[in-house]
């Protein structure tokens, strides 16, 4: 038997959906264009960006700039509801529909690590006595992205949100 290759291996690295908010790829509700949400400018004596620091809608075809104070996310989206930001609500921009369901990212990061655990052939989960096991984002993708036969199917959706941020 031949070694598995590290392109056909996948370790989870235990991320959650919360270390892909720092920057938020959405539509513009003004141009339809690729904006970025951000973290907005924080108080004196703040210690980074947390989940409920202010965000920062930034357009840079259009100009549009938009402030959001609420101080908690939106967490709840139905399994055939399209996906969107948890700050504004507004339509993520790396974002498609299969027949199985929705293809979404909040970034470039969250979507390659969607793309390399989809593609791996070997995928190392986190141990069953691990606390923390079911919260990654690779635990909570919908089963359909986890099964080998829509390998393919995924990996294309993935092409295309890609092509998608090219052509933008």
């Amino acid at each position: 038997m031949s070694p598995i290759s590290a392109h056909h291996r996948f370790r989870d690295p235990r991320s959650t959906r919360y270390d892909f908010l720092a920057s938020v790829l959405v539509r513009c509700p003004t141009c339809d264009k690729v904006a970025r949400i951000v973290a907005g400018p924080e108080p004196a004596g703040a210690h980074g960006p947390g989940l409920s620091a202010s965000r920062r809608l930034v357009c840079r075809n259009c100009g549009t700039s938009r402030e959001s104070n609420r101080g908690n996310t939106m967490s709840y989206r139905g399994p055939y509801e399209p996906a969107v930001d948890p700050y504004f609500g507004l339509r993520l921009w790396l974002r498609t529909e299969t027949r199985h369901g929705w293809v979404w990212a909040y970034d470039l990061e969250h979507l390659d690590l969607i793309k390399r655990f989809v593609q791996a052939t070997l995928r190392e989960g986190i141990p069953w006595h691990d606390s923390g096991r079911r919260m990654t984002v690779v635990a909570r993708l919908p089963a359909w992205m986890q099964q080998a036969k829509n390998r393919d199917e995924v990996l294309r959706a993935i092409a295309r949100i890609h092509a998608s941020l090219l052509h933008s």
